[in-house]
């Protein structure tokens, strides 16, 4: 998957920006706040969900913008298929409303994933492997999207399901019990999907992990496990979902929140050479092995979907010594397909084997870099 042209209108600090980039890699340089990261977010935005920031639609509109911004960029999917417009935005008019057109005609956000997968480290995860559950989770569920398109609409289902049945909780004593039961079904049925999602997802990314060397970057052994930390051992049933979700309506009204299933579940990763849990790895090492899982997952993408994700490494080279730097270079060189890179200066990017896209980015503007 590459993206030979991205255009952005009134995006963050962009007022107007045309680019042009082939295979390979695309090397980002220029001063902090210069708007290199923007142009990621941008990116990532082509693909279900908020992007790599999560942040509210209108905080993307640029200051002194008539409060609209508009992505737009050519992919090419495939050698012997024709480019795809993907585009998305927002009007002034409806400022909390995204808008997705694929090839000009109006589309739904989830139906991106048909055509693109965005894949992105950011500065802002290198602590993933210590922070909330809900963080990792939604990483996860990042990673199956890239494998699976349809996990974005059983996601969304999930969601709504369980909100609505949060909300007849809140008065259970008077709460409808055949909607009640209804609500359940459905999070048993788009439950059960996501966790097969999931479990296939793990299964695959497992196996290209184990055939992955522990250096240069260290190795992840990854599980599944509930909110308790137990290894998820088998995949959830849906009719044993509907009837966990039935069995805990008392204790989830308590609680104000559904205490169990597959929204409650965890990624647990382990260092592959010394056996410590992530979370007790030093910063360096956390990094190595988000930096090795993104790698290889970029390759069980393209092994299931036959056409290799983009990938968006936000600043990631900066904090490489040299050695890895260059191994990192000639990895994403090796296996194809297209990585963004950002970092503040040329020279980050002078040991990339091309072909290589440069540009330079200053106050919102873009120029192509030597």
């Amino acid at each position: 998957m590459t993206l030979t042209r991205l255009s952005l209108t009134d995006f963050r600090n962009h007022a107007g920006a045309d680019m042009a980039a082939g295979t390979g890699l695309v090397a980002l340089h220029g001063d902090n706040g210069a708007g290199k990261t923007n142009i990621l977010e941008a990116i990532s935005l082509l693909a279900p969900g908020r992007g790599l920031r999560r942040a509210a639609l209108s905080d993307m509109v640029r200051d002194g913008a008539n409060g609209g911004f508009a992505i737009f960029a050519e992919v090419q999917a495939g050698i012997d298929l024709a480019p795809v417009a993907l585009g998305t935005g927002i009007e002034p008019a409806h400022p909390g409303r995204r808008i997705v057109r694929i090839n000009g005609a109006a589309a739904a956000a989830a139906s991106l994933g048909e055509w693109i997968a965005v894949l992105w480290l950011t500065p802002a995860m290198d602590r993933l492997f210590v922070e909330t559950a809900g963080n990792r989770r939604r990483f996860l569920d990042r990673l199956v999207l890239a494998l699976d398109p349809r996990h974005a609409q059983h996601s969304n289902r999930y969601e709504a399901a369980l909100r609505a049945r949060s909300k007849l909780l809140a008065d259970l004593a008077s709460a409808d019990q055949q909607w009640l039961a209804s609500l359940e079904a459905q999070l048993a049925e788009h439950g059960a999907m996501m966790d097969a999602a999931r479990q296939h997802m793990l299964a695959a990314l497992s196996t290209e992990l184990a055939g992955q060397p522990d250096a240069p970057f260290a190795r992840p052994l990854l599980t599944l496990v509930d909110s308790d930390g137990a290894p998820r051992t088998a995949p959830y049933d849906a009719e044993a979902l509907k009837l966990l979700f039935a069995s805990r309506r008392r204790i989830d009204a308590a609680a104000g929140r559904a205490t169990a299933g597959p929204h409650r579940d965890d990624l647990s990763a382990i260092h592959a050479v010394t056996g410590r849990s992530a979370a007790r790895c030093s910063t360096g090492e956390q990094k190595a092995m988000l930096l090795s899982l993104v790698l290889a997952h970029s390759d069980c993408v393209a092994r299931l979907r036959g056409a290799r994700p983009v990938l968006l490494l936000d600043e990631v080279a900066a904090h490489l010594d040299p050695l890895r730097r260059g191994a990192l270079y000639d990895r994403l060189a090796g296996q194809g397909g297209q990585a963004w890179l950002t970092g503040t200066e040329a020279a980050l990017f002078d040991a990339m084997p091309g072909p290589v896209t440069r540009f330079h980015i200053a106050g919102g503007r873009i120029s192509p870099s030597a």
